[in-house]
């Protein structure tokens, strides 16, 4: 999650910029940069490395001006260069940008036929270009920024500052959070609440396809249907943490809805979206060509890992082992003479995970993290690394680390299939499309949300819950088994479909109410006469499902979640978020702590 700060004020701005930047230093990132109005004209500081560099780049040059935008980033599109670092600009136009522009190739090269001439690897870029090229037809900044993010497909939450224009600031959120700060005589955007916290306690969020222009005494939000909108003002006292579930009313609802932003940063770390394909040259050694694999996880991590067992073998045709950390470490494992293991983990100090990751390094096989904490002891200790984006997560029950995983094995899947010859180029990159796409389509699946919390104040009334899933997804409905259980204490369970016959079938009643994730995919049908077999015992079924196969289910189900139509490699990610969300609903209508259910901790660095 790169960090946003944008002032329209009555003092200084590159001081109060870096300030807000500083507090956003948590979200991580690897460059940074100003853009301020001097005498009317854009200037830009920017630098690799850590917020220090950018000081010192500000004491040797500094910049004047009350009004300018700021950034923190995470390299995706290009490297962490100070080329590539925000804000990017014309003469025109800065833009600083969070989130993933998925038609930015096609975008670039019609404004290089166009003339404009681009500076960096960035996808960020063309925006900026984009902006300039409405200015340039003679539409002023509000138009023209309305008419460029009109064109923008993808996830993003984006701040637009404008040569000659010390009286405006324009920002766009699509899948990326962004917050509006009101001042006295001032305003303020940012990518949460706490980078605006220093200047006012006066906050609003914007809401999905919102368009907010700022002047120094007004604040005009548009909808994403382009009409006014009214978006309610939230007075924080408490400073920066009392401010930091931004309008969520729990930790794990804001850690749920950043997830387009969270998976777009993963994904586009492991991506190169220009050239379509994946780029993971950091392997210290690890063999990807290697004869078999094995993964190994505790819990949601684990569940993740055992969605990649499906991707690994499907898309790269190695033999892959998962297993729980706790087991795995206990039953001395043998193994093939060239594997690599692959260890799971949030926090990086789960003490089981850690232990199988020694005894694999004892046993010489070559290690691979999937962390999403830097220099943990996992990290540490693993020959190699694939880090998770995530940022820190609050709520014990993991949602956006946990996709953040499944982008990164995804990434990794992809790249075990080229070098195992197993994909050609043509076929790495229909997948690295398909996975640019999810944060869009994850934003999307997260519009269910008042159907959901309909239906989950019926399901909180349940004793018992099934959830059904094939092939990837049969480990999602175990995580959303695992979710249930964990927040609202309702006993879960989840099962591959087809195993429905071979026991579990039994439990089938009126009272017992099943979910099942279903996608439109080559195993539908299979799944499907499932669900008739539910619902001929009376068993009361909620399906989550695309359009496609919510016409085929009908009326047997009591439920329909719809989800959006996407590529199959891609939909274990998407589904998580309605499974997320129906656990999440489920534990706010039973009054649950959500955010710290009883029994928990967030990282067991215990056995």
């Amino acid at each position: 999650m790169c960090g946003i700060i944008g002032i329209l004020g009555n003092a200084p701005a590159a001081p109060r910029l870096v300030e807000a930047l500083r507090r956003l230093e948590y979200r991580g990132y690897d460059s940074a940069g100003v853009a301020t109005l001097e005498g009317g004209q854009i200037r830009r500081r920017r630098a690799a490395g850590k917020l220090a560099n950018l000081e010192r780049e500000l004491a040797e040059r500094p910049l004047a001006g009350s009004t300018g935008i700021g950034h923190t980033r995470w390299a995706t599109h290009g490297a962490p260069t100070t080329d590539n670092a925000h804000p990017h600009a014309s003469e025109k136009v800065a833009i600083v940008h969070n989130g993933i522009i998925e038609n930015f190739r096609p975008l670039r090269e019609e404004l290089i036929r166009a003339g404009h001439k681009f500076a960096s690897e960035t996808d960020s870029e063309v925006i900026a270009h984009l902006i300039t090229d409405y200015l340039d037809k003679g539409k002023p900044p509000e138009d023209a920024a309305i008419a460029a993010v009109r064109r923008l497909e993808g996830a993003f939450g984006i701040a637009m500052l404008f040569a000659g224009g010390d009286d405006i600031l324009i920002g766009a959120r699509k899948g990326s959070p962004l917050a509006v700060g009101l001042g006295d005589g001032e305003m303020y955007l940012g990518s949460d609440a706490i980078a605006v916290s220093p200047f006012t306690t006066r906050v609003m969020f914007l809401e999905e396809g919102d368009i907010a222009v700022l002047t120094h005494n007004s604040a005009k939000i548009l909808d994403a249907g382009g009409q006014a909108a009214e978006r309610q003002v939230h007075v924080f006292a408490g400073g920066a943490a009392a401010v930091e579930k931004g309008n969520h009313r729990h930790f794990m609802q804001k850690e749920i809805y950043e997830q387009p932003e969270t998976t777009g940063r993963t994904i586009t770390r492991y991506v190169n979206a220009y050239d379509e394909r994946v780029e993971m040259p950091d392997l210290d050694g690890v063999d990807l060509a290697a004869d078999s694999a094995i993964i190994i996880g505790c819990g949601t991590a684990h569940y993740a890992g055992r969605v990649a067992e499906y991707w690994l073998e499907q898309i790269a045709g190695v033999p892959v082992e998962t297993d729980i950390a706790s087991e795995f470490r206990y039953r001395k494992p043998a193994f093939g003479k060239n594997s690599f293991g692959v260890f799971v983990s949030q926090s990086g100090e789960t003490a089981d995970t850690l232990a199988a990751l020694r005894y694999c390094k004892e046993n010489k096989l070559k290690t691979l993290a999937v962390v999403n904490v830097p220099e943990s002891t996992i990290w540490r200790e693993a020959d190699a690394r694939l880090p998770t984006l995530a940022g820190p997560e609050i709520g014990v029950a993991s949602t956006k680390a946990f996709t953040a995983q499944l982008s990164a094995l995804a990434a990794l899947a992809i790249a075990v299939g080229r070098a195992r010859g197993a994909i050609d180029a043509k076929e790495e990159s229909r997948l690295v499309r398909a996975l640019m796409e999810t944060p869009r389509l994850i934003a999307d699946a997260l519009h269910a949300e008042p159907e959901i919390d309909a239906i989950a104040q019926e399901l909180s009334h349940a004793r018992d819950v099934l959830y059904l899933g094939r092939g990837a997804h049969y480990p999602i409905a175990l995580e959303g088994a695992l979710k249930l259980k964990e927040i609202s204490y309702i006993h879960a369970e989840g099962y591959a479909a087809g195993e429905l016959k071979h026991g579990p079938i039994a439990l089938i009643d009126e009272a017992t109410p099943v979910v099942v994730v279903a996608p439109h995919d080559a195993l539908f049908e299979k799944t499907l006469s499932n669900m008739q077999e539910v619902n001929a015992r009376g068993g009361r079924l909620i399906v989550i499902t695309d359009a496609a196969g919510a016409a085929e289910v009908g009326d047997i189900a009591s439920h329909i979640i719809l989800a959006p139509a996407c590529d199959p490699f891609v939909a274990p990610l998407v589904y998580s978020a309605p499974i997320q969300l129906l656990a999440y609903f489920t534990a706010v209508h039973k009054g649950t702590d959500v955010d710290q259910p009883r029994n928990l901790a967030k990282s067991v660095t215990v056995e």
